[in-house]
């Protein structure tokens, strides 16, 4: 199978250049790669000691940021090696990461991965999630690298926990050790024989406790709001935005809305903004204009919508109400915000925790999302109950980040 699998991913670095042509992404995720090598040779030296930090994309760099400002602390004199697989996490952050490089993960082809790591030369190896790239994983073991996989999530539908996926279940053996995020993902390890499992929850939670102490402060929400109730609708895709206009355009009079779509294309912007029958203002031309005098305020830009949710009374969080992946409801949770989601998050487990503990609520259609929102609008002490019980949440689920950190500095 590695064998086959090789032969995929080699064709696959061939015909890269040519789905360039059918996708802007995809041409980012080509052109980000050309110079990866050079730039690394640049950066990094051969005396340099080098601890890597891999995500997939944005969501899983957010994961990674709480234990890289602890290793950093803990190793000031080491460079911090970050690499992303998606455009949609390194066209972000490539500029503003915690990392000393910041760089495209190259393919995972044997020639790629050992030109990568002859260069880098890492003394420690952390994957974020979900990333298990075979190439990568058995260099790393044949190096004697340390490797540990960081806020891990595993599901019985994957291919570890199948009769065909021997393969695959090799490859988790070149970890030294999982840190995961709930008892669900223990007992699957557990079950296929892997007992170097720690509980240690998801770093997300780390992260956004932390965001509460900092200064949210956004001069431009509080007059927005002018004292009123604010729904804050994060990371929306059309499915979300398809239920939310007929509550928003029918809504009870002074409630205000903020709409931070997940894509800021002009044409998307500009379609979103027709079919909103309220009174509405792009962020980009809110410049001398009276923010009181709108209902509705799209947030055309990026970077603000941690903070904005600071200053909403209940959230919408995008992704669910189609197929594209639930965004982070723990953003406005830490907040101690009412949270409302689409349909589909069964393979998101903080959403379905915080169901349970019913500090969120899953809507299917128009009717339910209305019926939610008005409970919410109309009820403030149902709605501070269910914004404490989202608060709650995230402050009892924080620790990760001390436990990943010591088991680093105990084995340095």
């Amino acid at each position: 199978m590695h064998f086959l699998y090789n032969i995929a991913i080699n064709t696959a670095e061939r015909l890269l250049p040519v789905s360039g042509w059918f996708s802007d992404k995809m041409k980012l995720f080509v052109s980000g790669r050309k110079n990866v090598f050079s730039i690394l040779r640049e950066e990094i030296s051969p005396a340099d000691k080098t601890i890597w930090f891999h995500a997939a994309s944005l969501g899983e760099y957010e994961q990674a940021v709480p234990v890289i400002e602890r290793v950093k602390d803990h190793f000031p004199k080491k460079k911090i090696i970050v690499t992303f697989f998606s455009p949609s996490g390194y066209e972000v952050k490539k500029n503003k990461s915690l990392g000393d490089v910041t760089i495209y993960l190259p393919l995972d082809t044997t020639r790629n991965v050992q030109k990568f790591l002859d260069i880098v030369h890492p003394e420690w190896a952390l994957f974020i999630k979900y990333e298990f790239w075979p190439n990568y994983l058995q260099k790393l073991k044949q190096r004697n690298v340390k490797t540990l996989l960081v806020s891990g999530a595993f599901r019985e539908d994957q291919a570890f926990f199948k009769p065909y996926g021997s393969w695959m279940r090799s490859y988790l053996k070149t970890f030294d050790h999982f840190f995961v995020q709930n008892q669900k993902s223990v007992a699957l390890l557990n079950k296929i024989g892997f007992k170097n499992v720690t509980l240690s929850g998801d770093t997300r939670f780390d992260r956004v406790a932390q965001q509460i102490h900092y200064n949210n402060h956004l001069n431009f929400i509080e007059e927005f709001k002018n004292n009123n109730l604010c729904v804050v609708a994060g990371s929306t895709w059309p499915e979300d935005e398809e239920l939310l206009l007929g509550f928003i355009n029918t809504a009870p009079k002074g409630l205000k809305f903020i709409i931070a779509p997940h894509t800021i294309k002009e044409a998307k912007i500009q379609q979103l903004q027709q079919n909103l029958k309220r009174k509405t203002l792009l962020f980009s031309e809110k410049q001398h204009k009276n923010l009181s005098a709108y209902d509705v305020l799209i947030i055309d830009t990026i970077g603000l919508l941690t903070k904005i949710y600071s200053a909403a009374d209940i959230a919408y969080v995008g992704g669910a109400a189609g197929t594209t992946g639930l965004h982070n409801i723990l953003e406005p949770a830490t907040f101690g915000l009412p949270i409302i989601i689409g349909k589909n998050y069964s393979k998101f487990p903080e959403a379905q925790q915080l169901r349970q503990l019913a500090g969120l609520f899953s809507v299917a259609n128009k009717e339910e999302l209305e019926q939610a929102m008005l409970k919410l609008v109309g009820d403030e002490e149902f709605r501070r109950k269910t914004g404490r019980i989202s608060g709650h949440f995230v402050n009892n689920n924080t620790g990760a980040t001390k436990m990943i950190a010591d088991y680093i500095c105990l084995n340095s």
